[in-house]
């Protein structure tokens, strides 16, 4: 008896501490649709900064 007693209290305490849970958020509130653009190819290539996307073996050791 007295363990429901304390379930009880701590449901008490942590409603009064917490409340209640925010409402729902639908779906169409957190999703926002943008009309894509398309790249331009000319200037997708930048010669100066590929080698910092170079990914091979050496280049991870250091060497």
């Amino acid at each position: 008896m007295r363990s429901e007693n304390t379930v009880d209290t701590a449901d008490a305490a942590r409603h009064e501490r917490f409340g209640r849970l925010p409402d729902r958020v639908p779906y169409e509130e957190m999703v926002e649709e943008r009309t894509s653009t398309p790249r331009d190819l000319a200037s997708a290539y930048d010669p100066e900064g590929s080698w910092l996307s170079f990914s091979c073996v050496a280049a991870d050791l250091g060497l």
